[in-house]
């Protein structure tokens, strides 16, 4: 049993939201395997892990049993070719407790190309999406994983996400700018059709103020 294993092995998960700032962002440095070599002060205080017993952990230390494996695939295979990419992630804390984010990263390479660090920025997601969208979908495609693998919850993903017609990322972009907009919070940015691509890279600039 490896040591990520053995940790999880002592919590026990409780089905009640960690309460923090979420106004604030979660930072986080990891070498090209996703072993943590830094994480902010935000990222100690909501999962409730001292700097000292992340650092040398495999960042899935903070994985919730409730998040499909598919989503990683994915998220991992963007990332190593280099692109950034952003989900929608159920973590758990040491308390046993969870928290949901929307994930942002930059990539660095080498003088020769090669991955070197991964810097990670999470923060909170509007409740009405998770419970309203991804949490009904996220459970669905545990249930297939568990029934037939990850290869068949892929392949009900990309069939899920070809309805919509959008791409993983533009479906979740989709769920928060629509639900900022009914807030009123984004009110004065309109879609711009005209470079969708552009136009999606600055969404999720604002969002993660960068």
């Amino acid at each position: 049993m490896n040591q990520e294993n053995q940790l999880q092995n002592k919590i026990a998960v409780i089905d009640k939201e960690v309460t923090w700032d979420k106004t604030q962002v979660i930072m986080s440095k990891t070498n090209a395997f996703g072993i943590i070599e830094y994480a902010n002060e935000v990222f100690v205080d909501v999962s409730g892990y001292e700097d000292y017993e992340l650092m040398g952990q495999p960042h899935n230390i903070i994985r919730h049993p409730d998040m499909p494996k598919v989503i990683f695939k994915v998220l991992w295979e963007n990332l190593k070719q280099g692109r950034n990419f952003h989900a929608i992630v159920k973590n758990l804390a040491k308390s046993g407790r969870y928290y949901w984010v929307i994930t942002d990263f930059e990539i660095a390479k080498d003088e020769n190309g090669a991955i070197v660090n991964y810097f990670g920025r999470r923060q909170s997601v509007p409740q009405e999406v998770v419970s309203l969208h991804i949490e009904p979908l996220y459970k669905k495609l545990l249930q297939i994983e568990a029934a037939s693998g990850v290869e068949f919850s892929e392949k009900y993903l990309i069939g899920f996400l070809e309805e919509k017609k959008r791409s993983y990322v533009e479906y979740i972009k989709e769920l928060i700018f629509e639900h900022e907009k009914a807030q009123l919070k984004f009110a004065q940015y309109e879609e711009q059709a005209d470079d969708e691509e552009e136009e999606e890279r600055g969404f999720f600039r604002r969002l993660f103020n960068r």
